[in-house]
This record gives C-alpha cells, structure tokens and sequence, in this order.
C-alpha cells in the first residue's frame, strides 16, 4: 500500500505533473486483464463478488429500514391506520358527545362536587375526548393490523413464522442483488440518458492527469471512467459503481481543488458506496419504485397546488421515505462523506479540500427541518472541515492519540468470499441438514397420524380427563374452536368440564373402533364405530392438520369439532348436569359439552318439580339441546287457593265501601255502617312462569261472590241496603321456602 504523500508546507500548492495533450488517452496498462469481466471496478478485490459483498454488508441501518418499510408494507399500515383512526375518531366524537355522561357510575353521579364536576366534563368535553380515544384506538388498530396480522393467522405458528419471515428475507436480498447488478452492468448506459457524455480531448487533459496523480497517490492501480456533464455554473462531482461524472465548471478551478475533488471521489470509488446505495434501493425496488413517481411530479411541476395534489395521493409513501428509509440510510451516506474527505489527506490535497468546503459554507444557512437536519445526505460543511483538520497529517498528534490517516485504514482489507474449506463445511452442513430432514420426516409420518389423535381423543374421554381430550381438538390452547360453531376459545369453562366429566352420571363412549381414514392434504376423515347410551353408533369424525409443530418439527393432527353447545331453555339455581349446578346464561359463556352422556335435573320448590332428563353427545354433534320444563305440583293450586282465600278474609273483614288493596268495592257516595259477607270463593286458574313463580288468575266461570250491607244517607235520611256483587282475583305466586306466597294485582 503507498504510504501518503507528504504535506507541502503552509501556502504552497501541491506538485501536481504537467499537462499534456499525449495524455489524454489512459495507457492500457491501467486495466488488467483480471478485471475485464468488471471492467473500471475498484481495485484491492480479489473479485467482483468480494466487491459487491463490500459494498452490500456497509450500511445494515438503511438495509433493514428499507426492508422494513416495504416489506412489512408500512404505507399501507400508515393508510389504513389513517383512515381507521378517522373513522373511530368520528365514531368517538358522537357517541362521547352524546352518551358519555351516562356512562358515569351512579357512585360518583351522586357524590357532592365531584359528580357534578364529571358530569359536567363529560357533558362538555366528552365528544373530544371520545374523538382522540377513537383516533388513537384506530390508528393503532389499523397500523398494527397490516403488520402483525399477516403474521398472526390461523396457521401462523412459531417455525411458520420463522420460514416465512426468512423467505421475505430471502427475496429481499435477491431483489437487491439483481438491482445492484442491474445498476452496474447497465450503468454507462443508464448515465448517457441522464446527460453525461465522453470528455473531449481538452477536457480529457485537462483532469486525467491530475486523476492518476490522485489514484497514485492513494496507492490505485486503476481509475474509474470519466465521464463529463455540462454546467457550466455548479462546481460538482458525482462517483457511481465504475465511473466519476465531472461538471464542465469544474475547468475552471484551480488544481489543487481539481485534485481534492478527485481525491475525494476516488475514496467513493474505492469503497463502493454506489453499489451500498444501489442495494439500499433494491431492497426496497418496490417503495423505490413508488417512490418514483410523486418525486418526478414534484420535481417536474415545481407548484405549490401541484404538491399538495401529489401529496394527498402519494402521502403514505412520501412520509415512509422520509420518515424512516432516507434517515436511517443518510447516516451511512454522511459518514460515506467523512471517509471520502479523508482522501485529500492522503494525497495531500487538504488546503484544496479546505478551500472548497469554505467557499460551499458561504452559501450554506442553518439546518432546521426534519428533511435538512436528519435527511441530508451530506454533513455540514463547517464539521468537514473540523473533521479534515483533526485527520490531516500536519495537525495529527501522538499525544491525543489521533493515528495517522493510511490507505489500509481507509480502504480496510477485502478478503476472498470464503475458503474451500469453508465451502467444504457448508457442504457438510448441507448434506447433515438433508438427512436430518429426511429422517424427520420419517418420525412424523410413523409417530403423528390421524390414527393417534383419533386413539388419543377418545382415551382421554374413556379416562375422563377432560384436559386432555381438549389437547386434542383444533385450535387448542384453551378451549377449542370447531366448523359448524361460532369460535369456541373461551366460551367454556374448563374447570366446570373437567367437574361435568367427573360426575357419577357421564358415561363416556366405549368399544371405539377406527374403521377408515381417508386424508387429504392437510384435513382427514376418520370413520369411527363405538357404543353410546347403550346403543351402538358410527361417526364420520373429521380432522385437521396442526399447523403448531411439536419441537418446532413434528405436525399432528387434532380433531375438527368434538365439543358440542348445550342448550338449555333454563337460566337458573337448580339446574344440575351429572350432580354439578350449572351457571345461569347471563353468568358466563355458552357451555360446551364433549362426547358421552349427561344426566341432567333440573329445580324444584313448592310450586313445581322438573323431571330428570338424559343428554347423549355424538363426537361429531355440534349442539345438545336439555329440555328441561317445570310442571306444576300438585298440591300447589290448593296452596295458592288458601292464600288466596286467607287475603280475601282479610278484605271482608273491613268495614268500609272501598277495602283497600281488594277485588271487590260498593260504589256510593255516603254509606255508613258497611260489612262485607263473602258468599261463594273464586277459584283460580295457576300457570308457571318459572320454576318458582307462577300467574294466578280467576276463569270467568268460577268468579267468587260477595255480599255488602250498610246505610245510605240521603238528604238527611238513612236507607238501608244489601247487595251481591261477583269479582276475580289475580296477581302472582311464587315459592317461599316450603311455602307458597301470593301477591295480588290491584287495578
């Protein structure tokens, strides 16, 4: 490696050879045979793998944002988490400007100056603050629905998720690669279109020589091709994969500049920083892509209304670029520009590098913004210049510990892709994977079958373990889910199965035989013969393949079903299945039974019995209905008749026309001296409401009679009466332990 060319002293310019015409064209020398294949690449590779490899491994920041943004489709998740938290935001703002003070605990309603001072709040501000809970609820919804879902489906287990997330990685890369390529195969013709062109013979001796000076002195055999484009204004340099394109402007400066300048593209060069921006791109080709054309557009059509159309078409896009590919990928390209200034150290051209960064600061104003402070691509001018003062060789010191700038630590060392030894072992490691898939293989096709999750399901009924024949239906972790039924995960409880399966009245079903599995692909039907409540019985149970791997490896199969909804028209204490009480419906989720059979009761009290009833669950049913109905006693009608009749001895005990709370009245004005006689009682007519209440009522036919005497007074006299009257009782009757109570209806 060439050691670095010494600093001339303070004012003097560098040595630079003299021009000449005759060396204007580069002597053949200068390309090797062993770079044909890549002609002008950097040289300091063994290959052109090794070069590419370089330049793709650089810049893992903007490489994983890249494939970040577009392959977890981050525009898409910013669009549908827009407009989901627009929708909820709306939804929030009505339903919290109109129903959020109802929704105060009646606790702190009541409280003094606390509930007045919420519901008032809520009253007032309840619409915003339902909008922003809404907008924050459906942005979140909405983003993490396009990033986590793909990843979280029905068959979406640990190792599925690996491949698939190992393949997108894969495709990613491949993409890459084949646009780096693309970018440097086609490269001289992709820099014709965008208005490079040959040198001419004037330009060529003008800056050929002062770029193999350069090359020489940064210890480069070779130079990449020069290429020029016509500004006559903007003194500028751009370097790509094979070649530096030079402005016409830059003619007109002096060598020095001219050699700074090239010192710092050839760095460019030698380090491949285009072929690390190249994969930067392909990784994301299809965001890049996108990308494209609202940035052509804008550029294009430089308008104020322009943008603004562009942007409300293209905004989940230009904020993903913005946002989160060009920040994480400018790092490396700001860092790119500190090593590249480090080439005019080398080749002793720092006073010229100087020169040029100071006249680019007189133009440069402060950085404010997201898109100059964090995006740019290039650093300050003012730290260049820091940084190029502290790595120059005159101003390096021992004692700070500042090493000298040297080609090695500039450019680093490139080695081979890898060993034949190293290819060796990855064949081994190819070979051993082979194998052990194949053998695998072999363990899942002998050990989980259809058979074996079949044998196993029923075992676990036969041993009553209700966790364990729960292992063995699909989509277990809980509970499972089943065709044919509304997602059962969680609409069960397994301690009250595990209870239910326990009881002296389940019996479970018995001589089960496998008579036939027919597979197809990932589901299977299973032809099972058995004896159930005494009878024998077949069923066509069905299976699914588990996507959940046991050890990561092995697929089993569970059952598709085998759990079936109880039905029952009774919500309350009392109702028992297999000596267990069950739950009202209001109390939890839907029970589910497994396969066997149930002996259920039901309540009892002093206005009605429930008979037992026998609940039988095929493994193929998919809802068990209990029918279990309350009759009336029949003592009760006789319980409810003496309360009724106690109720009306008390009203015709009341010496008044109108008894308050009775069926029976006499309408006058001024009575005076009234009793009440009851002739003839009604019967009454009882039916259940429930099992422990019931609606009495009086049939017309057996209306009860009643007699009333007293003393009307008229004008100052007294006339005697006697009259009979009929009426009917009704109200309700409910069980009060062991006795009956009646409550009447008044009217």
């Amino acid at each position: 490696m060439t050691e670095p060319h010494p600093v001339p002293p303070e004012g003097t310019p560098p040595t630079v050879p003299q021009l000449d015409v005759r060396a204007a064209e580069p002597p053949a020398a200068h390309t090797p045979p062993s770079t044909e294949g890549f002609a002008d690449r950097p040289p300091g590779y063994p290959s052109a793998l090794v070069w590419l490899r370089a330049g793709i491994l650089r810049d893992w920041r903007g490489v994983l944002g890249a494939f970040f943004a577009t392959w977890f489709y981050l525009p898409v998740a910013l669009l549908l988490a827009f407009w989901g938290g627009l929708i909820l935001a709306v939804t929030g703002l009505f339903a919290g400007g109109l129903g959020t003070d109802d929704q105060l605990p009646q606790v702190l309603r009541d409280a003094p100056l606390i509930g007045p001072l919420l519901e008032a709040f809520l009253t007032r501000s309840g619409g915003v603050l339902g909008g922003v809970v809404g907008f924050v609820a459906g942005f979140l919804g909405g983003f993490l629905a396009v990033l986590v879902v793909p990843w979280l489906g029905a068959d979406a287990g640990p190792l599925t998720v690996a491949t698939g997330l190992v393949g997108t990685v894969v495709a990613a890369a491949l993409i890459g690669v084949l646009y780096t390529l693309y970018r440097v195969l086609l490269e001289p013709r992709l820099l014709v279109v965008s208005g490079a062109r040959q040198p001419s013979r004037r330009e060529n001796a003008r800056l050929r020589p002062v770029l193999d000076e350069c090359a020489r002195r940064l210890g480069l055999p070779t130079v990449p091709r020069l290429l020029m484009e016509d500004d006559p204004v903007l003194s500028n340099a751009r370097t790509y994969a094979r070649h530096v394109v030079v402005t016409t402007a830059v003619l007109t400066e002096p060598d020095d500049e001219i050699a700074a300048l090239f010192s710092h593209e050839l760095v460019h060069w030698r380090t491949g920083d285009e072929i690390t921006s190249a994969f930067v791109r392909g990784v994301g080709l299809p965001l890049t892509l996108a990308h494209a054309l609202p940035a052509w557009l804008m550029r294009t059509f430089p308008h104020p209304g322009t943008n603004f159309v562009v942007f409300l078409f293209f905004w989940p896009v230009l904020l993903t670029m913005r946002y989160v590919v060009l920040p994480l990928h400018a790092r490396d390209v700001r860092a790119a520009e500190y090593r590249a200034d480090l080439g005019a150290v080398l080749t002793g051209h720092v006073d010229g590098m100087r020169r040029v960064l100071e006249r680019r600061l007189s133009f440069e104003t402060g950085r404010s913004g997201w898109d100059e402070a964090v995006c740019a691509t290039h650093p300050p001018h003012e730290l260049r210049l820091d940084a190029l003062e502290r790595a120059s060789v005159a101003g390096a010191s021992v004692e700070a510990g500042e090493p000298a700038v040297t080609a090695e630590r500039l450019f680093g060392h490139a080695g081979p892709v890898g060993t034949r030894r190293t290819w060796l072992l990855v064949g081994a490691l190819a070979l051993a994977a082979c194998a052990g898939t194949g053998g695998l293989g072999v363990v899942q096709w002998a050990f989980f079958r259809p058979q074996s999750a079949v044998d196993g399901y029923f075992s676990a009924l036969a041993d009553r373990d209700s966790d364990a024949a729960l292992g063995f239906l699909t989509g277990q972790s809980d509970v499972t889910g089943q065709s044919g039924v509304t997602d059962q995960s969680g609409v069960t409880d397994r301690k009250l199965l595990a209870r239910l399966l326990r009881g002296e009245g389940y019996q479970p079903p018995t001589d089960v035989k496998i008579s036939s599995v027919d597979r197809d692909g990932d589901t299977a039907t299973a032809t099972v013969a058995y004896r159930l409540a005494g009878a024998a019985q077949t069923s066509t149970v069905k299976l699914r393949r588990d996507d959940e791997a046991t050890a990561g490896f092995f697929h089993g199969w569970r059952v598709d079903g085998g759990l079936a909804v109880l039905n029952t028209p009774i919500a309350g204490p009392g109702v028992r299945l297999n000596g267990v009480e069950l739950p009202g419906a209001a109390e939890g989720p839907a029970l589910m039974l497994l396969p066997g059979t149930y002996t259920a009761t039901g309540p009892s009290s002093a206005l009605s019995e429930t008979p037992a009833e026998t609940v039988v669950v095929g493994p193929a049913q998919n809802a068990a209905t209990l029918q279990l109905a309350p009759v009336l006693k029949p003592t009760a009608v006789e319980a409810v008749e003496a309360r009724v009749r106690a109720w009306l001895d008390e009203c015709v005990k009341q010496a008044v026309a109108a008894p308050p709370g009775c069926p029976f009245r006499y309408p006058s004005g001024s009575t005076q001296k009234v009793t009440w006689k009851m002739l003839e009682y009604p019967k009454v007519a009882v039916e259940l409401t429930g099992p422990a209440s019931a609606q009495v009522a009086t049939p017309y036919e057996t209306q009860g009679r009643v007699q009333v005497s007293g003393t009307n007074t008229y004008f100052g006299s007294d006339s005697p009466f006697t009259e009979e009257d009929t009426f009917t009782v009704a109200g309700v009757a409910t069980a009060d332990g062991d006795a009956v109570a009646f409550r009447p209806t008044t009217n």
